[in-house]
C-alpha cells in the first residue's frame, strides 16, 4: 500500500511518540533521528498459510494508521521456526513472525527473538496465553489464539448434565449403550497430550513451573501422584475404556459414526462433526485425580527478530497494536480462532468456541523449553505399556520413564 502525504506526517509523530516509549519495550533508541529513520522503513512478517489471509486486513489497518508498510511473507508452517533460527544471525531474517509458542526455547537460546514488556496489557489476556509467551523469567511474544482439547458430546446421545468426576463420566457414558464410552485416541504409543488433562487432574503436570508462569526443566510428574496416575492409566486399559488400536482417526470416525456419547478433541476435529449434522457440545474434561484437569494450550504469537532493522516500529505493531481488541477482534473474523484476549473472546457467539475457551481457561501451555524434546518417546512408551496391560508393576513403570527422561535432558543440557 503506498503512503499518502497524511501517512508520512502521521508516521512522523509516530517515531516522536515512540522514542517517549522505547525504554518500555526494552528496545534501544537512543535519540530522535534514530526513531524517524526506523519510522520511515518497512517491517516484513512471516506468517503460515494458514493465518496469512486474516493477518492481512490487520496489518492493513495498521499501515492506515500509522503510513508504516507491512509486507507479509507467506511460510510453510514447519519452516517458520527453523528458518527464523538460521536467517536472523545473517541479517536475512524478517522483523516479525507469527508462530506457536513452542519454538520459543530454541529462539531465545539461539539469541533470535526480542524480549519485550507487556506491562499492565498482560492483564488483559487469559493466563495460560501470557505464561506461553514466557521463558526464563521474560515475555518474549503477544498471543493472539489459543486452541486446547475439550470433553465433545453427542447430544442425540447424552444430554445429561455433566459428572463431576472422570469415573462417574464413564459409568454415565456406559449408559448409553454405545460400542464405546469415552474416546481417546491413543495409539501404538500412546498420546501423552490426549491424556493430559487426567494427568494434571492427578497433581503430576510435566515441568514445574515459575513464578511468571515459565516452565523450569525440573520434573514435576513423578513422585505419589505420577504413581497414582499411572495406577490409573493402567486401570482404564484393563477395563477397555481406553485401546491402544483406537487412533485419532479410528476415535473420529467412531464419533461421527454414533458409537460413542463422548469424545476427547480439538476444534480441529468439530467442523467435521457440525458438517456431519451432528448436534453437539462441548464440556471441560472432568477430574479423574481430584484437582483440576488441565489440558495442554497451544498459543500462537507474534515475535520480534532480535536482529529488526526496525525495532521500535516492530514493538508498534506487536505491543501496542496487536494486544489491542480492534486487533484482536479483527484477527478473530477473519480467522474465526478463539482470541487470546479475554475482552475479545468473551464476544465470541460460538458456543463450540466458547466450550474450548472454557475448558482451556485453566489450561497449561505447552512448554516450549529444550527440555521438552526429552520427554516425549519415554511419555508415550510408558503409557503404552500401562495402558496395553504389559506394566505389572505401575509405579515401577512410571518410576523408570522419569528416570530415564531426567538422564535424557542431562545429556541434551
Amino acid at each position: 500500500m503506498r503512503r499518502s502525504i497524511p501517512a508520512l506526517a502521521a508516521t512522523a509523530v509516530l517515531a516522536l511518540a515512540l522514542t517517549a516509549c522505547s525504554n518500555d519495550s526494552g528496545t534501544d533508541t537512543s535519540s530522535d533521528e534514530t526513531s524517524a529513520a526506523s519510522a520511515e522503513g518497512s517491517l516484513t512478517m512471516w506468517v503460515d498459510d494458514t493465518r496469512i489471509d486474516s493477518m492481512r486486513p490487520v496489518v492493513e489497518a495498521f499501515t492506515e494508521q500509522t503510513g508504516v508498510d507491512v509486507e507479509l511473507v507467506q511460510k510453510g508452517t514447519g519452516d517458520i521456526g527453523p528458518d527464523f533460527v538460521t536467517q536472523v544471525p545473517t541479517g536475512e531474517g524478517p522483523d516479525v513472525i507469527v508462530s506457536a509458542h513452542d519454538g520459543l526455547g530454541e529462539w531465545v537460546n539461539n539469541g533470535v527473538v526480542a524480549p519485550i514488556e507487556l506491562g499492565d496489557k498482560a492483564d488483559g489476556f487469559a493466563e495460560s496465553a501470557v505464561s506461553a509467551m514466557a521463558y526464563d523469567g521474560q515475555t518474549y511474544g503477544v498471543p493472539i489464539s489459543i486452541e486446547n482439547i475439550a470433553l465433545v458430546r453427542n447430544d442425540a446421545l447424552l444430554a445429561e448434565t455433566p459428572a463431576t468426576t472422570f469415573d462417574e463420566l464413564v459409568a454415565q457414558a456406559q449408559g448409553a449403550g454405545t460400542e464405546f464410552s469415552v474416546l481417546i485416541q491413543q495409539g501404538e504409543e500412546s498420546d501423552p497430550y490426549h491424556l493430559y488433562p487426567l494427568q494434571t487432574s492427578f497433581g503430576a503436570p510435566v515441568f514445574e513451573q515459575a513464578a511468571d508462569g515459565s516452565y523450569t526443566d525440573t520434573l514435576a510428574l513423578g513422585g505419589e501422584a505420577g504413581h497414582a496416575y499411572a495406577a490409573y492409566l493402567a486401570k482404564l486399559g484393563a477395563e477397555r475404556v481406553l485401546d491402544l488400536s483406537i487412533d485419532g482417526d479410528r476415535a473420529k470416525q467412531a464419533f461421527l459414526d454414533g458409537k460413542a456419547p463422548y469424545i476427547v478433541t480439538g476444534p480441529w476435529n468439530t467442523a467435521a462433526f457440525q458438517e456431519a449434522g451432528m448436534d453437539i457440545s462441548v464440556l471441560p474434561v472432568p477430574s479423574a485425580g481430584g484437582q483440576p484437569a488441565q489440558p495442554f494450550v497451544g498459543v500462537q504469537g507474534v515475535f520480534i527478530s532480535a536482529k529488526s532493522e526496525n525495532p521500535v516500529l516492530a514493538n508498534e505493531l506487536v505491543v501496542n497494536y496487536l494486544t489491542s481488541e480492534e486487533a484482536q477482534d479483527a484477527l478473530y473474523e477473519a480467522g474465526g480462532r478463539l482470541p487470546a484476549l479475554t475482552a475479545s473472546a468473551d464476544k465470541v457467539d460460538d458456543p463450540v468456541l466458547q466450550g474450548f475457551n472454557e475448558a482451556g481457561a485453566t489450561g497449561a501451555p505447552m512448554p516450549a523449553i529444550p527440555a521438552m524434546s526429552s520427554v516425549w518417546s519415554f511419555w508415550g512408551a510408558t503409557e503404552a505399556q500401562l495402558v496395553g496391560g504389559q506394566a505389572a508393576d505401575p509405579a515401577g513403570a512410571w518410576d523408570a520413564m522419569v528416570a530415564n527422561i531426567q538422564d535424557a535432558i542431562g545429556n541434551n543440557a
